[in-house]
């Protein structure tokens, strides 16, 4: 049995057990040590003359306890109970070097979360505000898989100061452990671990600079043909589409060729209503090309009559340039590499280009690009396409026609009390929740608010189809940044096409017709009359992969 008390604070001897014998040496005499060494003798208690000298607590004899009951000790409080495990969420606070377990319920959370959205959306209010008068921009490039796109959205990044020297070394050392050394300016634009595996744009990157007479937003769309959607979204988004076309030998025919990415992006930036198309012929300090104005001229001729007499782009800009060195990107390249080119470089075009007429007096139109919550407060991201959106405003989200109100408003990170159309923003909301949110979405002025659709009626131009079209074909639709499921429901008209006029009923379409009809999408989205707000009334469809229609809407139904 065990010789101890479980109830005491310390062991105590028990003074009426008789005296045993202790098997044990005895304690050694403070005596000096004799020479030789000897074992300590063993000191036998007599029986009936000394009792056991009571020992250190620390150090218990062992007692025989099968005789006789011990003495009553007084026992030990019962242990504390262990503190049962909150239902719901707890909060460890520190007080007087203690730590204190908190269980909280339900409507506790509540309470603390709307303090927490009170006391940030003050913080939020209270801002300092920074205006910037000069004008916003929206760049996208575009063009054919490996033409060097990120490339040169990164180099501008870096030659404009938004990127340090550290972050630089950093990209090289991982470009070149992944036997990529010329792709780290790539890496800037291209972020996760996807894209930079393979060397391919997958997202729509988005960054920003600037330079003394604009503020620019770049963004970044994908090359290959199977990330098409998210170029479409992306160009939806800009003012100004970049073509990046690659000058090797090879690399450009591949591109312009039928299945290339060119000629699909060029007519998507059409499509979604860019008239401004800068040229960027790349890849010129190539050892096959050695900024050839042979090989410069031969590209131009054949994109010009594709891109203004095609596609009807009012404005072309062509010029040579090398992303990797960046040559001809801020500054002009120098004569003796390029003796034959007398135009501006890149940042010059770009600072001299006029942006896209806005109207800020018309009602707020802000399609959602993303969302995202920070600090326990819903983020979203966009362009606002018409009007103004204000700090404090209590604006619709669309289609679910939930009212919420404009926390802050944020530029380029940047707090600001307002802004207008062509500003890419940040917007802080409350009044809706994360999931409640999603790209397609759209912030409208509550006063006159985005119509909110599940048909409308079209004017669709049949690009490219392998079959003929009819009542019942099924696509997708992508307007501004939404993209959804739809049905053609019904075919209407069919325009002449010499005439343009209106014609007969068709039973089908194909390739190369002009068709009124009925357009049918799974779940309402808003939508406007492509009269009223351009940007809001022009659509896309695509289906198997490929663009095979274009078209603007003319006639709708408010859901």
């Amino acid at each position: 049995m065990s010789k101890f008390n479980p109830n005491a604070a310390a062991f105590v001897p028990r003074f009426t057990a008789k005296p045993v014998v202790v098997a044990q040496p005895a304690p050694i005499v403070a005596q000096p040590a004799p020479v030789v060494a000897q074992p300590a003798p063993v000191v036998h208690t007599p029986p009936a003359q000394q009792p056991v000298q009571t020992p250190p607590p620390e150090q218990p004899d062992i007692l025989d306890d099968d005789r006789d009951e011990p003495e009553e000790q007084t026992p030990l409080p019962p242990p504390k109970p262990a503190t049962p495990e909150p239902d719901g969420p707890f909060i460890v606070k520190s007080k007087n070097y203690k730590e204190e377990v908190i269980s909280l319920g339900d409507d506790d959370l509540d309470d603390m979360e709307d303090e927490l959205d009170e006391e940030l959306a003050k913080e939020l209010e209270s801002l300092e505000v920074v205006e910037d008068k000069r004008e916003h921009l929206n760049v996208i490039f575009i063009g054919h898989v490996d033409a060097g796109k990120s490339t040169i959205a990164g180099n501008t990044l870096l030659l404009t100061g938004q990127v340090d020297e550290r972050t630089i070394q950093k990209y090289e050392k991982e470009a070149k452990e992944k036997n990529r050394g010329t792709w780290f300016l790539a890496y800037i634009m291209d972020t996760n671990e996807e894209e930079r595996a393979k060397g391919k744009t997958v997202e729509v990157g988005r960054a920003h600079f600037e330079t003394e007479k604009k503020r620019y937003t770049i963004l970044d769309a994908p090359g290959h043909k199977n990330y098409v959607p998210n170029m479409i979204g992306g160009a939806s988004q800009a003012d100004v589409a970049i073509l990046v076309i690659s000058a090797k030998g090879g690399e450009f025919e591949s591109g312009f060729e039928k299945a290339g990415q060119t000629r699909e992006h060029a007519i998507l930036a059409k499509t979604v209503g860019l008239s401004q198309i800068i040229v960027l012929v790349n890849k010129m300090d190539e050892p096959t090309v050695g900024w050839s104005q042979d090989r410069y001229n031969e590209i131009v001729s054949k994109l010009t009559p594709f891109l203004k007499k095609e596609l009807r782009f009012p404005e072309v800009h062509f010029l040579p340039l090398s992303g990797y060195s960046g040559a001809n990107l801020k500054v002009r390249v120098d004569k003796s590499v390029c003796p034959w080119f007398d135009g501006k470089s890149l940042l010059e075009l770009l600072d001299d280009l006029q942006p896209p007429s806005r109207n800020p007096d018309l009602p707020l139109r802000l399609p959602v690009v993303d969302r995202f919550k920070d600090m326990g407060t819903l983020q979203i991201i966009g362009k606002v396409e018409a009007g103004t959106i204000t700090k404090g405003s209590t604006v619709l989200l669309l289609p679910n026609k939930t009212p919420i109100k404009v926390v802050a408003i944020f530029i380029d990170e940047k707090p600001v009390n307002s802004a207008g159309p062509g500003e890419y923003i940040c917007a802080a909301v409350s009044g809706a929740e994360e999931n409640e949110v999603s790209t397609g979405h759209l912030l409208s002025s509550a006063k006159e608010p985005c119509k909110v659709v599940d048909e409308f009626i079209a004017q669709i131009s049949i690009l490219d189809t392998a079959n003929l079209i009819t009542a019942g074909y099924t696509a997708v639709i992508h307007i501004h940044t939404c993209i959804k499921e739809c049905t053609i429901t019904d075919l209407i008209v069919e325009y002449d096409r010499k005439t343009n006029k209106p014609g007969k009923k068709p039973r089908f379409v194909k390739a190369g017709s002009v068709v009124e009809a009925k357009i049918q999408v799974q779940h309402p989205i808003p939508v406007e009359l492509f009269e009223d707000f351009q940007q809001l009334g022009r659509f896309t469809l695509r289906d198997k992969g490929k663009t095979i229609a274009i078209g603007k809407i003319i006639k709708l139904t408010a859901k």
